[in-house]
């Protein structure tokens, strides 16, 4: 009986050593194809091309959707303890913005996209999130040069200096020159860099888990979810770095702040420490609700630019003979 037994524990050790080893190999195959088309050698110019144009529309659909939001959290971020919220002309200075906001998207997302693939390919598979980190960051400078310009007269009219993106720009060069326009690029490096890494990192490792997890393709909704939940909380986590930002670039010529230590070091003195997550209410909603919209609208827009691609030529040809055959 004793031998038996150890026989039988034997047998159900082996078996279940073996079904372990199946689970692991089953699920790096399935790893292996939902990363194969991230890791496969890629066109630049065609990723550079098809994330400029999903990106533009993702961040315009974005940006004319929540605005109001966005205009909200600048002014509270802005008001100083006791000061009133003013709840009016919540659409001003969209115009302007969504003229900047164009490119600046465009830039982003069609500089991340071949940066990610080209990193994807270089790096093992085990650093993929050092992957969309580094694309991240590198698709956010590249953009930056386009986004403070446009965040800085989006904000100075949300704030009610300016009645028009015309005026403002004019305004701000003359009383402080072409500078002006890059007021705070610094504290929006500081605060936009880190976002960007941190949101396109959950929003893809999330992405490729809950692939594993499903064992398919996402559907639009779940593409939503997952990015109005990286969205969210890379929202919360910059609120800090983003209400120093945003005193930095409303304060115009009057240099209220001389950079963003002084800006920090004066924020707690005078106003608390709480005041740096002032707005994180609003900027979770609004960064929530467009993560799912940005994802949604940028997922949807590479796959229709995707089935608009040619045939490849080895495809081309593979097709040819079967024709003869």
């Amino acid at each position: 009986m004793a031998v038996q037994s150890k026989l039988s524990h034997q047998n159900s050790s082996r078996t279940f050593t073996c079904n372990v080893k199946r689970i692991e190999m089953t699920s790096r195959k399935f790893f292996a194809s939902i990363t194969a088309e991230e890791d496969k050698p890629f066109d630049f110019l065609r990723a550079l091309y098809e994330g400029s144009i999903a990106g533009a529309a993702a961040g315009v659909i974005v940006e004319a959707v929540l605005y109001p939001i966005d205009t909200i959290k600048t002014r509270l971020q802005v008001a100083h303890v006791g000061g009133k919220i003013i709840l009016k002309d919540l659409y001003s200075g969209l115009n302007g913005n969504l003229i900047g906001s164009l490119p600046a998207s465009a830039v982003c997302v069609g500089v991340y996209e071949p940066a990610k693939q080209a990193l994807l390919t270089s790096l093992p598979e085990k650093f993929s999130a050092l992957a969309h980190l580094t694309a991240g960051i590198i698709g956010g400078a590249a953009s930056s040069l386009i986004r403070v310009p446009t965040e800085v007269v989006k904000q100075r009219m949300q704030t009610g200096q300016f009645a028009s993106a015309p005026n403002a720009v004019r305004l701000i060069i003359a009383k402080e020159g072409f500078k002006g326009l890059y007021a705070g690029y610094g504290s929006f490096l500081l605060r936009d860099l880190p976002f960007d890494a941190i949101q396109f990192c959950m929003y893809e490792q999330l992405r490729i888990g809950y692939k594993i997890a499903a064992r398919r393709e996402l559907n639009d909704l779940e593409t939503a979810m997952i990015g109005a939940f990286a969205g969210a909380i890379t929202g919360a986590i910059t609120t800090p770095l983003d209400v120093i930002k945003t005193r930095l670039m409303v304060q115009g010529s009057a240099k209220q702040y001389k950079g963003i230590c002084d800006c920090v070091r004066s924020i707690m003195r005078e106003e608390g420490s709480h005041i740096f997550f002032k707005g994180t209410a609003p900027r979770v909603l609004w960064i929530g609700i467009g993560g799912s919209i940005f994802f949604g609208v940028l997922e949807r827009t590479k796959q229709l630019l995707a089935k608009r691609r040619p045939i490849d030529m080895e495809k081309s040809s593979l097709l040819e003979q079967d024709s003869k055959l």
